[in-house]
């Protein structure tokens, strides 16, 4: 192949990502170990040497990162973040600065040849993947947890902190106070030309082309080269520049527009930008592949030994601390990317092993993530179980739970608490007179593990208890033997660990005398459900939360066999499409 080929460099690369990427897919992997792997194959150090133009694998690398950081900035929405809860602002603000100061010391005794090894090393074990962690939640139906939106808060302020670094990354040669201090006044003057333009100038440049999806992806990316440019004019990274552009308009009306029309030019760029990354891994010895194995152990250990003793000090439980340990146990495609930068400077400001070690790393977590994050609850529970036994307490503890039960006469329990419980809980308060809705409050009973539902809750004057409702130990623990109805609306489609049917068992071995109302979206399910001796079964579809709790207390009052029957009757008859 012509060394000046660059129209046959992409194409050879984009038809071997495809093929490894393919291949990555059938056996469960990130894609994005299909790319680099791909690079690699085709690369003049480890592969066939089928591409080995450096000017063509720099250009390459280069416009695929410029759009990378520019998709990256739109994908992050400052204002969000602003709202949210402690949990998250406290972790992900503490989270990096630790789990790096952690990698400093641990990356000590490793010689690779650079000025700035050791900072780049910690910088990169202390971030986590995006890509892959919201890849393999929104896979698990997961996004929208408790544990989700921790872990995806962690990641915002993960990527706040790389943009720190970038920002600084230009003057670590000289980081003397009159150098750095005008990189700050450029970046600050840049980020604020940038605000002023896309809050007064571009909502009417995207108004007047919005009927056009070729204009507003051209624009789009004039506006990332612009910033791109600006930067590198003002003494920062071109790649800064991008990264801005993407950021300043994330939180406008326009932003979630601009990302949907840029899907398909994104998933081009990243596929070109890690397969010039793969282009440029050299032959890795045997030293550099433990170092990357131990640097992948040390990554898992140190999100385990920072994010689960914080959590656990914000009163989150050890359940929901260890599965936001799990999900962030990776090296991310953003160290990668900073690594690449380090590398690419002029004089380079860290050794070319140092870049082989975090794309090793990355491509060994990775791999353990895509197992990990989908059996995160059962490795949640052998971590559980270990804690237990060096005497860590839990928020759910037995002796907790019970100490809360023994003056609580719950006549109604919810099990697990998410937006349809909220629902009826907010019937159940404007349902009566003042009195009689303050006695029947006061025998509710909520079991979660989520501690910013229980707060409020307990504001509220509602009974909680934090606790796992996958476990049939929780139900034993919480002592609601005496209950007369509980009630589980959360579907099988979010419950992890656990299904309605196999509550239900609990339930029945643990308050026998109960009633229980189960909770599902598909019709033959509910049948199912009520063949199995559910005495009621909710579908959100079909109910509404104020006739759930005319039903509940009906139920309570004068049993479920007349609701029941109807209900089977209505179920039965109903042939829809989709059922």
């Amino acid at each position: 192949m012509p060394s000046h080929d660059l129209l046959t460099a992409i194409a050879v690369s984009i038809i071997s990502a495809a093929a490894l990427a393919l291949l990555a897919r059938r056996v469960g992997q990130p894609l994005l170990l299909g790319y680099v792997v791909g690079g690699a194959l085709l690369g003049p150090h480890v592969g066939l040497r089928i591409i080995t133009d450096e000017a063509s694998i720099e250009l390459i690398s280069e416009i695929g990162l410029l759009l990378l950081l520019f998709i990256i900035g739109l994908e992050m929405n400052i204002p969000h973040l602003l709202k949210a809860g402690r949990a998250i602002a406290v972790t992900g603000f503490l989270q990096f600065p630790l789990c790096a100061g952690l990698g400093w010391l641990a990356v000590q005794g490793i010689a690779t040849g650079g000025t700035f090894d050791h900072l780049y090393l910690a910088v990169a074990f202390a971030l986590s993947s995006t890509l892959i962690v919201v890849k393999l939640l929104f896979d698990k139906f997961e996004i929208a947890t408790f544990t989700g939106r921790i872990t995806l808060g962690i990641l915002v302020f993960q990527d706040l902190w790389a943009i720190l670094f970038l920002a600084v990354q230009p003057n670590l040669s000289n980081l003397q106070v009159g150098p750095l201090a005008r990189s700050i006044v450029a970046g600050v003057g840049l980020l604020v030309a940038a605000v002023l333009i896309a809050r007064y100038i571009l909502p009417a440049l995207y108004r007047s082309i919005a009927s056009s999806t070729e204009l507003v992806l051209l624009v789009s990316m004039a506006w990332c080269f612009l910033l791109s440019g600006a930067a590198a004019k003002a003494g920062l990274s071109g790649e800064m520049g991008s990264l801005i552009a993407g950021l300043v308009i994330a939180g406008f009306p326009y932003g979630a527009e601009v990302t949907a029309r840029l899907g398909g030019v994104r998933d081009f760029f990243l596929t070109l930008f890690f397969v010039a990354l793969g282009l440029k891994i050299p032959l890795p010895t045997l030293r550099l592949l433990l170092l990357a194995g131990a640097a992948a152990l040390f990554v898992m250990a140190s999100r385990l030994v920072v994010v689960v003793p914080m959590l656990a000090l914000l009163r989150v439980d050890l359940r929901s601390a260890g599965v936001v340990a799990i999900n962030l146990a990776q090296v991310s495609e953003f160290s990668i990317v900073i690594a690449s930068l380090g590398l690419a400077r002029q004089p380079p400001q860290i050794g070319a092993d140092v870049l082989t070690i975090v794309i090793i790393t990355f491509a060994l977590t990775s791999v353990a993530s895509t197992y990990m994050i989908n059996s995160s609850h059962h490795v949640q529970r052998f971590l559980s179980r270990i804690l237990r036994t060096l005497r860590i307490k839990d928020l759910d503890s037995a002796d907790n739970a019970q100490e809360q039960s023994e003056s609580r006469p719950e006549t109604l329990v919810f099990l697990g608490f998410f937006r349809d419980a909220s629902s009826i809980l907010h019937e159940f308060e404007h349902d009566g007179e003042p009195p009689e809705v303050t006695e029947f409050l006061n025998k509710i009973l909520v079991v979660d593990f989520n501690p910013t539902v229980m707060r409020e809750l307990r504001q509220r004057g509602i009974s909680c208890v934090y606790g796992d409702v996958a476990h049939a130990d929780t139900l034993r623990h919480v002592g609601i033997q005496d209950a007369e109805l509980v009630v589980s609306t959360i579907t099988d489609d979010i419950l992890r660990g656990t299904n309605n049917l196999r509550m239900m068992r609990n339930i029945r071995a643990t308050c026998p005398k109960a009633k229980v109302m189960l909770t599902t979206e598909h019709i033959p399910q509910a049948l199912q459900f009520y063949e199995q001796g559910a005495d009621f079964v909710y579908l959100p579809r079909l109910h509404s939360a104020p006739e759930i709790a005319r039903i509940l207390k009906a139920g309570l009052r004068d049993g479920f066999d007349e609701a029941r029957r109807l209900e089977i009757e209505r179920l039965s008859a109903r042939k829809e499409v989709l059922a």
